[in-house]
């Protein structure tokens, strides 16, 4: 506190310090799913941060509300739901300067002019990891555990099971596992994290990684023909390409060994699922698929009904109060965009082609 002795000292234009930007940001995501990705205490991050434009959401770039809302904005804030941003849209918003999606991939609505306009993007892909990666990790010990097989016995015997159940497989046990990981994408690295407490040997194949890097994050780099031939668990974690599509042919499936598990929580095309099939119904190999092709499976499909495999709904990814992480992540990313620093998740335009 000043006494009254005490000169006031006055305040010079290199002590005061700016009040934050708050960049003119829209909202372009499905209206149904905001409170979701932007809880309240996230909510208040975000109008804390940036200068929402009305109206609240945008569903559509179609309208006189719209093309009024874009043409003020200086960042899209997008989510699932959000409608294709091409050209057209990129000409309503002259100010655009950054991309930010609260969700996962871009590719499925972000025109490649968004890169030639030198608009910076950025993804909640790395969010959206840590439920695939936890869910693939359960998957992984609930198969290596034979726990899906072994509790379709229990339920039509009511029985604990014998010796003799399930002695087609050469393993059962999550101790000393050897674990080939398909990708090192955001998830793929994830589970390799994980996998360290479960005395697992990983195998890891993916064509940008490099032998140093791959032994960095914990695992072994080999081509995909050996990971098939040798995993007790293959677990996909790679983008659908043209390249990648069918990864797992018959060719490769007819390389895994009695027992493997397969694990699919990317998505359904890297797998060809005639030739998977029969794999799965004959009893050679179990899966763990949350995705399929085609998605979902015809209501006759022999998959539906075999106790050695194990299907979900597409749900690997955020869901429910897993989804506040991904609006979080997103709001960070616009504080640093605000604070005029690189942000920590770019989506590159060189790496568009081989990310999810």
């Amino acid at each position: 506190m000043r006494t009254t002795d005490e000169a006031p000292v006055e305040a010079t234009a290199a002590d005061a310090t700016p009040p934050p930007r708050r960049p003119r940001t829209v909202l372009a995501m499905d209206s149904s799913v905001v409170d979701d990705v932007f809880p309240p205490s996230v909510r208040a991050r975000l109008e804390e941060t940036a200068d929402i434009q009305p109206p609240a959401v945008i569903g559509e770039f179609t309208s006189r509300e719209a093309h009024s809302a874009l043409a003020e904005c200086e960042v899209l804030l997008t989510g699932w739901g959000c409608p294709p941003i091409d050209r057209a849209v990129l000409d309503q918003a002259p100010r655009l300067r950054a991309v930010i999606h609260a969700a996962g991939t871009v590719k499925t609505f972000l025109s490649r002019d968004a890169y030639e306009r030198g608009i910076t993007v950025s993804s909640a892909a790395a969010a959206n990891a840590v439920p695939v990666a936890e869910f693939t990790l359960a998957a992984i010990i609930l198969g290596a555990k034979r726990a899906f097989p072994l509790s379709h016995l229990f339920r039509t015997r009511r029985t604990h099971r014998t010796a003799d159940d399930l002695d087609r497989h050469h393993w059962l046990g999550t101790r000393g596992l050897t674990v080939g990981v398909v990708g090192a994408s955001h998830i793929g690295r994830r589970v390799v994290r994980l996998l360290r407490p479960l005395d697992a040997e990983v195998l890891l194949y993916d064509p940008y990684v490099s032998d140093a890097e791959a032994e960095l994050l914990g695992a072994t780099r080999t081509d995909l023909d050996t990971l098939v031939a040798t995993s007790d668990v293959v677990t996909l974690h790679a983008p659908d390409t043209a390249e990648t599509r069918r990864l797992l042919d018959a060719r490769r499936l007819d390389l895994m060994r009695p027992g493997t598990l397969l694990v699919n929580t990317a998505r359904g095309p890297l797998v060809d699922t005639a030739a998977l099939t029969g794999h799965l119904v004959s009893g050679r190999i179990d899966a763990v698929l949350d995705v399929t092709d085609p998605e979902p499976l015809p209501a006759d499909h022999p998959l539906w009904d075999l106790p050695n495999v194990f299907i979900t709904p597409h749900m690997a990814g955020a869901q429910g109060n897993e989804v506040g992480r991904l609006g979080a992540l997103a709001v960070d990313e616009l504080a640093r965009y605000a604070r005029g620093v690189p942000l920590n998740h770019p989506v590159l335009l060189e790496d568009l082609e081989r990310i999810a």
